[in-house]
Parts: structure tokens; sequence; C-alpha cells
């Protein structure tokens, strides 16, 4: 098995999780209560994988608590600050001065990545440049595997790579 990312959305009393590996192909998910056999069964199913890293939105809020958790057992886990995540950029979000998009995930779905960058691309007054800042990896396999199949929809949008 290679690489998985857990994304995690924590809520107060429960976290949801979903494990996709480098193809974006969901092979786990479940909703777990934040209590100690909620938490417990949660690490369970996320060790399964060797190679494992805890996506979890907003660890410096609402997810802080349950990152530490993880952290304090020896997990590997990285911020996705809810106002950057893809699910706040997507449908409905409309803020035509925003000139600047960090991807940070293992986008690979065309569509989501023409509605996260379509975000950046909208004419606006006073606006003459988009730029799309792509956070590659080849030392992570899931982020290394994604780039190049997003490769298509930039060059489609018009973006160049620098």
């Amino acid at each position: 098995m290679g690489q998985v990312i857990i994304g995690m959305d924590p809520h107060k009393r429960s976290a949801t999780i979903e494990i996709i590996n480098d193809r974006e192909k969901v092979l786990a998910q479940g909703r777990f209560g934040t209590d100690r056999d909620g938490y417990r069964t949660m690490l369970k199913l996320g060790r399964q994988h060797r190679e494992r890293v805890w996506a979890v939105e907003g660890c410096n809020g609402i997810g802080r608590h349950i990152a530490q958790r993880l952290v304090a057992d020896g997990e590997t886990v990285v911020d996705v600050p809810a106002k950057l995540s893809a699910r706040a950029i997507g449908e409905g979000f409309d803020a035509p001065a925003l000139d600047t998009l960090f991807l940070a995930g293992p986008i690979s779905y065309d569509g989501l990545l023409v509605q996260c960058a379509g975000r950046v691309i909208r004419a606006a007054p006073g606006k003459d440049l988009a730029e799309v800042h792509d956070y590659h990896d080849p030392a992570t396999p899931i982020l290394a595997a994604s780039l190049p199949r997003r490769m298509p929809g930039y060059r489609a949008l018009g973006f160049t790579r620098t």
C-alpha cells in the first residue's frame, strides 16, 4: 500500500474522516466521537495504512484538541486552514478580488481544479494577475502523483508553470 492522506473535518464532539490514496480513491470514511473510544477506533482505522498523513482542518481552532492528541500518539499531522479548504472556495463562494490561491492537497479532478482556480482568474477592478501556488513535494507520493494529473487543467485555464 502507498501513502494515504486522512482528511479530517473536526467538530466539538465528533470528527469525520476520509482516507484517500494517491489516485484520490476513497479507501475508508467514517464519523467518530472525540471521546476515548471514538478516538481509538478512528486511530485504529488510520493505522491500517502504514504511510499516512493526517490533514486536519483548523488545527489552530476547533481541530486543535484532536490534532494534539494525534501528534502525542506519534502521528504526522498537517493543518488545513478552514479558509483555504476547497470546500470554502467551492460553489457559491464569491470574492472577485481574490488573486492568489494556495493548493496544498492532492486535487486531480479537473472539475474541482477549474472551480478553485476559477475563483482567482475572475476579472475584478485593479486585478491584472492571478497566481496559483501549487504545493508539490516529490518525496510525498500522493502529492507527487497528483500534480502531473492537474497540469492539463492548468494549461486549459491558461496558466503557465514557473
